[in-house]
């Protein structure tokens, strides 16, 4: 497994604990930050899928 995707889904998951602090605590700055990291790991995380298909294809 490509290490994109261990990171792309630490990134994921750290993102989703700081968009839940967020809204528990009505900071919309934290919030915003935990949404991003999300959609970064998410990337992130496609990008490895991408790297692992085109390792498996050649």
């Amino acid at each position: 497994m490509d290490n994109d995707r261990t990171e792309g889904s630490m990134k994921n998951i750290k993102g989703r604990v700081k968009e839940g602090v967020g809204k528990a605590i009505g900071d919309s700055k934290l919030e915003t930050e935990g949404k991003m990291d999300k959609a970064e790991g998410r990337i992130q995380n496609t990008i490895g899928g991408i790297k692992d298909s085109l390792r498996k294809g050649s």
